[in-house]
């Protein structure tokens, strides 16, 4: 009788944990929703009330309209490339960081790892007037390489360090003796047999790169003038001015910079859950 009584106590438990997460979801959903939905609305039918969550008619007009007013593609075509561009490249400068940190003993390791650390600790805001100078000087303003190499190697960069770090301290010693043993070198070691196996790792790091990257929308402001070289949130204000805001146009542009998210972290959202829950594991 115990035992039932404590099935049942542990089924209740379990269904109760269940619908809170489902309540929760839901609420987080209804925003995401409510971007489709408007988004498919004619203008006037936006903001009626009561809130109308299924468009009737449904205005698949609006995303031919963003199409033909702004240059969205050109738009679209420089969010990916960069994103694409400083994700793979913190990816591979953050892999080699980390597994140094974790593996190769020298002189002021810890120290080194603790400066870069503390370099987090920095807003933004507090160094984009130096950096914009020093782009400035180097004639890179209004180009997109200060958007793609700030990031690598900036705060991004060292949190993919601290997260590849973290996964490699993890790992058993064991395979890197053993391919040692067999004659590779260091560099062979890390990408024929610790690289493959960060995996989780790495599609942790490809997620959070790629989602901040995506979303930025300070160092576009601060770097690029020219409007055919602005990115997805730098150019979703066009639909906003003196007039008001264009809701259906901005929710039709919003949906469409939504989708890459969405794609990215269903494709990597095993080795993401793998990711998280291993990198804060200890030797």
């Amino acid at each position: 009788m115990r035992a039932d009584a404590l099935k049942s106590r542990i089924s209740i438990g379990t269904a109760l944990h269940y619908l809170v997460l489902a309540a929760v979801s839901v609420l987080m959903l209804v925003p995401f929703l409510w971007m489709v939905s408007t988004s498919l609305k004619e203008p006037a039918k936006i903001f009626v009330f009561p809130p109308e969550f299924i468009p009737s008619p449904v205005r698949w007009a609006n995303y031919a309209e963003v199409l033909k007013t702004t240059p969205f593609h050109i738009f679209y075509f420089n969010s990916v490339y960069i994103a694409v561009l400083v994700t793979v490249g913190t990816c591979f400068f953050a892999s080699l960081a980390g597994y140094s940190f974790a593996r190769i003993p020298f002189a002021g390791r810890n120290v080194v790892f603790l400066l870069l650390l503390s370099t987090m600790m920095i807003p933004t805001e507090a160094t984009s007037i130096p950096m914009f100078l020093f782009m400035r000087t180097i004639g890179l303003v209004n180009t997109h390489v200060p958007l793609i190499v700030l990031p690598i190697f900036g705060a991004g960069g060292i949190f993919g360090v601290f997260v590849m770090r973290q996964f490699f301290i993890a790992m058993p010693k064991d395979l890197e003796e053993a391919a040692m043993i067999d004659g590779c070198s260091r560099l062979r070691t890390f990408f024929d047999v610790m690289l493959p196996m960060a995996k989780p790792a790495l599609a942790s790091l490809t997620i959070f790169t790629f989602l901040t990257c995506w979303n930025d929308f300070f160092d576009p402001l601060i770097f690029i003038n020219d409007r055919l070289l602005m990115t997805l949130p730098l150019a979703l204000s066009l639909f906003t001015d003196e007039a008001g805001t264009a809701w259906h146009l901005l929710m039709s542009a919003s949906v469409m910079a939504t989708v890459p998210l969405l794609l990215v972290f269903f494709l990597a959202q095993k080795q993401f859950i793998e990711g998280v829950a291993m990198t804060g594991l200890k030797e």
